[in-house]
């Protein structure tokens, strides 16, 4: 199943195209990084948020958000977000925040 490319739309709005911004097809979907992390995506419908390690459990107890979990094994610090959790503009500008300032924290990949 293709990924809601609406939602990569409302993203692109969000981020702009600010130096370092990049998208990369992943996962069957579309990931969105900066410097070379990767701090959001979309896969099929849902939102793929990178929100750290230190904020995951927060971030698991947010509306429509979810544990990541792609070989049956939850990847730390990343979440899945339906639309519950990111149908509003202010919603998904929240966690696509949060996702940056996740991914500032981090230095740049090297190529």
């Amino acid at each position: 199943m293709p990924y809601n490319e609406q939602l990569a739309e409302r993203i692109r709005a969000i981020v702009g195209d600010g130096p370092g911004l990049t998208e990369r097809k992943m996962f069957g979907g579309i990931a969105f990084m900066l410097n070379g992390n990767m701090f959001c995506g979309v896969i099929r419908d849902d939102l793929m948020a990178r929100v750290g390690p230190d904020r995951h459990e927060e971030a698991l107890a947010s509306a429509g958000a979810r544990p990541m979990d792609f070989a049956a094994r939850p990847m730390k610090g990343m979440v899945f977000v339906s639309l519950e959790g990111y149908g509003s503009d202010e919603q998904l500008r929240g966690w696509v925040e949060q996702t940056l300032d996740f991914v500032r924290s981090l230095p740049p990949k090297k190529r």
